[in-house]
């Protein structure tokens, strides 16, 4: 393989110049500064000032948490405004395409629509994994990325990392890793091979493990070239004073963090453990995420019964390979007693 990046990134984003604002174009020596730079109320409230729009704080944090540099981070509006703004970089409408593995994440499809980019889906095997062979003779000359979560959204289970570094490898475009759940698995992040792949680009968010999905968190990590790219067409403020306040009090609080993933953990086990005892539950898959996904019956007629209990799970039986399967996320130790009674009502 034979990866450069200038031959994937759209023309018009080469010559761009990214919107650069007076707080961009100074580095502070500490001392107070006055700001009249921006058209702002000039009246103290926390708010009133615009954001810094490089997160340079949260930005640090991460990168030591994380053992990369702050060059490799990207932040966005959650991980949706990441992923939008990869097909805005990289697809030319009406003339790329994408490839995304289903049973996976519903946005990379819904993304491509609104870019007016082709996504060419390349079914999972009857296990859950990449079907490698199969994804490589999709990719053709206008292939710019490949969308793989893992775990997987919605089966919960970890991809081969033989297959990964195969697909790597072997493909001149962006291989997309979708990280939203790894805090989760033992598997370790790819975030650790980002040296070794110039084509590899991490998300992850601070929806899932963290907690902070009423915030809207999500991080792109890649090379310093791919992320300096990503930079030039993102919006100058994307993440907002509180997001960033926010979500900087949350990472440095890992203790908390480390404790919530441990005790979601334990009670994934127990709701395993649950649902092995319900009789219309015909099979209940592996699992790296917060959820599991089980295959019953009758999916629809059983969500139906949950949610007359007062249960909201996930209905998956319309997704390729998922027919008549129902996704349970893992609640607290309550959430899940009450799921456990409801199952036994129905």
């Amino acid at each position: 393989m034979s990866f450069n990046l200038n031959n994937i990134t759209r023309e018009n984003v080469k010559g761009l110049s990214p919107y650069s604002s007076a707080r961009d174009e100074y580095v502070s020596d500490g001392s107070t500064m006055v700001f009249l730079d921006a058209n702002e109320n000039p009246f103290e409230n926390g708010v009133n000032r615009y954001p810094d729009p490089q997160q340079r704080g949260l930005k640090a944090i991460l990168a030591e948490q994380k053992g990369i540099k702050e060059e490799n981070i990207l932040l966005g509006n959650g991980s949706d405004e990441v992923l939008d703004l990869l097909f805005r970089a990289f697809c030319e409408p009406k003339q790329d395409n994408i490839i995304t593995l289903p049973p996976t994440y519903g946005m990379y499809k819904v993304l491509s629509g609104i870019n007016m980019v082709e996504n060419k889906e390349v079914l999972l095997t009857n296990d859950f994994q990449p079907n490698v062979s199969e994804i490589k003779n999709t990719i053709d000359e206008h292939t710019k990325l490949l969308f793989i979560c893992s775990p997987n959204n919605p089966t919960g289970n970890s991809f081969s990392t033989q297959n990964i570094e195969e697909l790597l490898n072997s493909f001149n475009g962006l291989v997309v890793i979708d990280e939203a759940y790894i805090d989760f698995s033992s598997e370790e992040s790819w975030t650790s091979k980002l040296s070794e792949y110039p084509n590899l680009i991490v998300t992850q968010t601070l929806s899932k493990a963290y907690g902070m999905a009423g915030i809207r968190l999500g991080i792109c990590i890649a090379s310093a070239e791919i992320i300096a790219v990503i930079n030039k067409i993102k919006p100058p403020y994307n993440v907002n004073q509180l997001t960033q306040e926010k979500a900087t009090s949350r990472v440095l609080d890992t203790a908390s963090v480390k404790n919530e993933v441990s005790q979601i953990l334990a009670e994934r086990i127990k709701v395993e453990e649950t649902l092995k005892t319900v009789s219309f539950v015909e099979r209940i898959y592996p699992t790296d995420a917060n959820f599991i996904l089980a295959k019953v019956d009758d999916a629809t007629l059983r969500y139906e019964q949950l949610l007359a209990q007062g249960v909201v799970v996930r209905n998956r039986t319309t997704q390729p390979l998922c027919e008549n399967t129902l996704r349970f996320t893992v609640g607290s130790a309550t959430e899940n007693k009450t799921l456990a009674k409801a199952l036994k009502m129905i």
